[in-house]
């Protein structure tokens, strides 16, 4: 079976003469790649920009006796970053099944993006046809609990970049968010994000802060995720398989 524990996402910030602690997050997730599950979503709800602007993101060290270290993780922001704490009141608390659930209203499930506007890039359709398989074969937790959905990023060529897997749909891809911060963040801008499941309007707003041109799902996409790809100007593609696809938004980045 597929583990899943709740972690708890701290921060801390302010000026170096006046720090001060915020319980950000609960989500539940399945244990292993926590730093970039923590850095990814911090960058996909705005709060930080890239890798820089975190001192240092660890398991917290100061708890009570009932927590479990492995379970809370604590982000420092840096000093130059400015937080509202106001705007997190509510607290965050995503489960594995929403990555929208807690938000206090409409307007704060928007994250500012910036629009996606190379065009020129393309992918061979042939090329996208591999993916489903290549990425069935390079899952083999999932082969043995099918308990897991994944996030992978491709080259246009097709060969695999590297991939997360998660009990939740946008814990998978904050882990590729994470790991694109602490790596190579343009590596993004010319590659394929591919989802095992369904693709929702928050997973579309993640791929567009990391400036990921090109989403592909095996699943369907929701009206308000193709609304949102078209607008942002990314390439949303659904029903992914070996031999058919439904291009929905942008379709001249896709050939064949």
């Amino acid at each position: 079976m597929v583990t899943e524990e709740p972690l708890e996402i701290r921060l801390g910030y302010g000026s170096t003469a006046d720090r001060q602690q915020l319980s950000l997050s609960v989500t539940m997730r399945t244990p292993g790649h926590d730093e970039e599950l923590t850095i990814g979503f911090l960058f996909s709800e705005g709060i930080i920009q890239a890798a820089s602007d975190l001192l240092s993101v660890k398991y917290c060290e100061d708890l009570g006796k009932s927590e479990q270290k492995e379970n809370v993780m604590r982000a420092e922001l840096a000093p130059h970053i400015v937080l509202d704490s106001a705007l997190f009141k509510r607290n965050f608390y995503t489960t594995s099944s929403c990555g929208v659930c807690g938000k206090a209203s409409i307007d704060q499930v928007r994250v500012t993006c910036a629009s996606i506007v190379d065009n020129l890039m393309h992918v061979d359709i042939s090329v996208l046809y591999q993916l489903p398989q290549r990425l069935t074969e390079a899952q083999l937790v999932f082969k043995h609990t099918g308990g897991l959905h994944a996030a992978a990023l491709f080259d246009l060529q097709g060969e695999l970049h590297f991939f997360r897997e998660d009990v939740g749909r946008h814990n998978a891809l904050d882990k590729v968010l994470g790991h694109l911060l602490l790596t190579e963040r343009t590596l993004a801008h010319h590659s394929v994000l591919l989802l095992s499941g369904r693709i929702s309007f928050e997973l579309v707003q993640k791929a567009a802060r990391a400036g990921i041109p090109i989403l592909a799902a095996i699943g369907a996409p929701s009206s308000l995720a193709v609304e949102l790809g078209d607008e942002l100007g990314m390439t949303l593609i659904g029903f992914l398989k070996h031999d058919k696809c439904n291009v929905y938004t942008h379709e001249g980045r896709v050939r064949g």
